[in-house]
């Protein structure tokens, strides 16, 4: 695409890619496969290694490397991870010479600061403006606002556009939109409000590349907005009060308008699937994944409210020009004099 330029931002300076699209690091579902082919086409990727041994991170970082020279994030939930297991993960990162991280939740400030320590880039992805001060204080470089629109973990309660102008306007920092975002409209909208770029999860997750289970797949492409709830029920492996965004299955059917407020102490452990051998509970965070059997229409099925876009299960390069076009075709639309405004700014 010629015209891709346009799109770029000093997201993309900072992070060594050509279009200002992040890979969001989905565990489980953003391996290497998946990484690879958004690295490809221009795009960010981040692998997904959430409470993932260190093992598993180094074969993943191996993998990419076999696939693509280019630079990546490794995602890490320090506020959801056992200390000693952190550790040994970040010191595996490290050891590897991944030079950027990206961390989610609650920020832990020893982490982002043994990362700068070691030189390296840290994005925080936030929920709130209280997250965002806290990740800017402790020394993050970008911050990409989550809005509640997101699937998967949603930290706060606010919409993504609303959020990202909030953020924009109190930080320095560049700003990255992420929830609910699933068209090149979205995305030229995200750049007109003054983001440096987006982040994707739910489009990425319904391609072939992604490491979930076609079952979940499928439920996404015949989903709509209105088929997704924000629940707490699946809550075991995380913090109590750890909201996520799912399709409807029959364990949120049965919740009835209960869907927040559920101790995970009180949580019965049920086995009602395995992933190569290990057990998976029911109203844990595991999602389905490609090795995964048993119920898993009971799983979380995590989509975001964007999921009524996305038709078909494509290839993830595919996707993300689809991004791209729909982008510039929005922003060629407009006045040539917010045009030129919009590119300055964007470059700056």
């Amino acid at each position: 695409m010629s015209d891709v330029s346009r799109l770029h931002t000093v997201v993309c300076d900072m992070l060594g890619c050509e279009i200002p699209i992040l890979l969001a690091g989905m565990g489980g579902v953003a391996r290497s496969e998946l990484a690879i082919a958004v690295a490809r086409a221009g795009g960010f990727p981040t692998l997904g290694m959430v409470r993932e041994p260190p093992q598993l991170i180094a074969s993943e970082v191996a993998a990419y490397r076999s696939g693509s020279d280019r630079p990546f994030a490794v995602n890490l939930i320090p506020a959801a991870t056992d200390r000693d297991l952190l550790t040994a993960q970040m010191e595996t990162c490290l050891e590897l010479g991944v030079t950027i991280f990206s961390f989610f939740w609650d920020v832990v400030p020893e982490a982002v600061a043994r990362a700068k320590r070691a030189g390296c880039t840290v994005l925080h992805q936030v929920g709130t403006l209280e997250c965002a001060r806290d990740a800017e204080a402790a020394g993050a470089d970008i911050l990409i606002a989550q809005g509640v629109e997101a699937g998967g973990h949603v930290h706060g309660r606010t919409g993504t556009f609303t959020l990202g102008a909030a953020l924009i306007g109190k930080t320095e920092l560049p700003v990255v939109l992420s929830g609910g975002i699933t068209t090149g409209t979205q995305f030229a909208e995200a750049l007109e409000l003054g983001a440096c770029g987006i982040q994707c999860g739910t489009a990425f997750l319904a391609t072939h590349e992604a490491f979930a289970h076609d079952y979940h797949k499928q439920r996404l492409i015949d989903a709509s907005a209105e088929d997704t709830v924000l629940t707490d029920a699946f809550v075991l492996n995380w913090p109590a009060g750890a909201a996520v965004r799912v399709l409807n299955n029959s364990v949120t059917k049965a919740l009835g308008p209960t869907l927040i407020g559920h101790d995970p102490s009180g949580i019965r452990h049920e086995i009602i699937a395995h992933d190569e051998g290990i057990p998976r509970l029911l109203q844990s965070t595991d999602s389905p994944l490609r090795t995964t059997t048993g119920e898993l229409e009971r799983m979380p099925l995590y989509a975001g409210m964007g999921v009524g876009t996305i038709s078909e299960i494509g290839d993830a390069g595919d996707r993300l020009q689809q991004f791209c076009i729909g982008a510039i075709e929005a922003l060629s639309a407009q006045p040539e004099s917010i045009q030129s405004r919009r590119s300055i700014a964007w470059k700056s």
